[in-house]
């Protein structure tokens, strides 16, 4: 496992647990917006082995439930069902952050029981899907293929799309709604400039903006809310 960061305490990145969160390095996309883009490349450092983070998750036990494992993107982790059993038998749930492109990897890891919960990224509606991953090809095969699995109902998850003003507009939504149909909770975040995202001149987007969308997609899905705003 290629770990590149740690949060040692967090109540967001794991709904209903306090956990930690171990960021790996390495993505398949390039999300222009993305606020992690140290953790995309190949050469990210990285910054802990697997046993430090191990020792550290043995001494938080009894305080610490769960782990978020997000990226870059944990899927292309060689080694990510090994750490994962490794975290499971210290007594932790285990959430995985995805963006989808590897459901032979999401399906193992759901269907032996290794993962509690999943958020998957949806970046936006299929037809823009390139330009929002910043890549020219997405295999949309792969993408509809990991949504389709959760939407079995194998695992609880939860589907989420951070907000780029520049990036998307009610028409996306429009577009999306009837693509995530069926999902259980469907997450809106507003885009924010950590300083450190791989491409400038992007910027969040009103509340109200953010609530429009939102109505956009509330019949489509179990319960629609956005994420890290007050409303």
């Amino acid at each position: 496992m290629k770990i590149c960061g740690l949060q040692k305490t967090t109540l967001l990145d794991f709904p209903g647990y306090v956990a930690a969160t171990v960021f790996t390095g390495g993505c398949n996309f390039r999300c222009p917006f993305c606020h992690n883009s140290e953790l995309l490349g190949n050469d990210a450092p990285r910054a802990f082995t697997e046993e430090e983070v191990l020792r550290f998750l043995r001494r938080r036990k009894g305080i610490l439930e769960g782990v978020a494992i997000t990226g870059g993107e944990p899927t292309l982790q060689p080694d990510l069902r090994d750490f994962i059993l490794n975290v499971r038998e210290l007594g932790f749930l285990v959430k995985l952050d995805t963006n989808g492109a590897r459901p032979d990897v999401l399906k193992a890891l759901c269907r032996d029981g290794l993962i509690d919960y999943v958020a998957m990224d949806i970046k936006t509606c299929k037809e823009r899907y390139p330009v929002v991953a910043g890549i020219p090809s997405v295999n949309m095969i792969s993408i509809e293929e990991s949504m389709d699995f959760l939407k079995g109902g194998s695992v609880p998850y939860e589907f989420r799309t951070t907000v780029v003003k520049e990036l998307h507009s009610a028409e996306d939504f429009e577009k999306i709604g009837p693509w995530v149909a069926g999902c259980p909770n469907y997450y809106l975040q507003n885009f924010i400039d950590s300083g450190n995202v791989l491409q400038q001149g992007f910027s969040g987007c009103s509340k109200e903006e953010l609530l429009s969308y939102l109505q956009i997609v509330e019949p489509w899905v179990g319960q629609a809310k956005l994420r890290g705003v007050d409303y």
